[in-house]
């Protein structure tokens, strides 16, 4: 079984129609016990880097994140906010601590040529070879929304980005049991939707 963490701000029913196209045993919860149970998480997020956190924390989620992820046990894929909260720390809002599952900083994006926030379809470019990529098309364009971007990550969790304009993207990391995809898989068509299958497939 799949949980989607529900903790209040999250586009939980955008990923749920996906997995349930996807034919996935899910939940949503926010119970500690539910999600210990499960195989894998999905941390989806629409919403401020702080307010985030401060809604995990409040429903004591920060430290089983920490706990059930850092130590390799729970496969979890982050989605766009929720990527972005794996990261140490983001400017969004005044300085704000993440999960710090992963090294680096989200910052602001800043391009005089850009429109932000990003809203649209870009092309996937890889970095590096990852199993995932053997599910995707030649050329797969994915859906992103936002306005904040991570920096300074470990070049060796890059496994592909996305050009806009002159800002150089990062649009999905791997690190272990752990998936980030600052796009919406779930909004992304048959390319997102086999990212979804690929995360699915390993936790099972």
């Amino acid at each position: 079984m799949i949980a989607i963490i529900d903790y209040g701000m999250g586009n939980l029913r955008s990923v749920e129609n996906a997995l349930r196209y996807l034919k996935t045993d899910y939940c949503i919860t926010n119970d500690a016990e539910v999600l210990r149970k499960a195989d894998g998480w999905i941390l989806p997020g629409v919403g401020a880097f702080a307010d985030c956190m401060k809604k995990l924390q409040a429903l004591g989620l920060v430290e089983l994140l920490k706990e059930e992820v850092g130590n390799g046990t729970k496969p979890l894929l982050g989605i766009c906010l929720g990527m972005q909260v794996l990261f140490e720390e983001s400017e969004e809002g005044g300085l704000s601590k993440g999960l710090g599952l992963l090294k680096g900083k989200v910052v602001k994006m800043i391009d005089p040529q850009a429109r932000i926030p990003h809203i649209g379809w870009n092309l996937l470019e890889y970095d590096q070879p990852h199993p995932l990529f053997t599910k995707l098309s030649e050329k797969p364009f994915v859906y992103f929304v936002h306005s904040y971007y991570a920096v300074h990550y470990d070049s060796n969790i890059l496994i592909a980005h996305s050009c806009y304009h002159d800002l150089h993207i990062c649009a999905l990391v791997a690190k272990g049991h752990i998936v980030g995809a600052q796009f919406h898989p779930e909004k992304s068509g048959t390319d997102g939707l086999a990212i979804l299958r690929y995360f699915v497939e390993e936790c099972v």
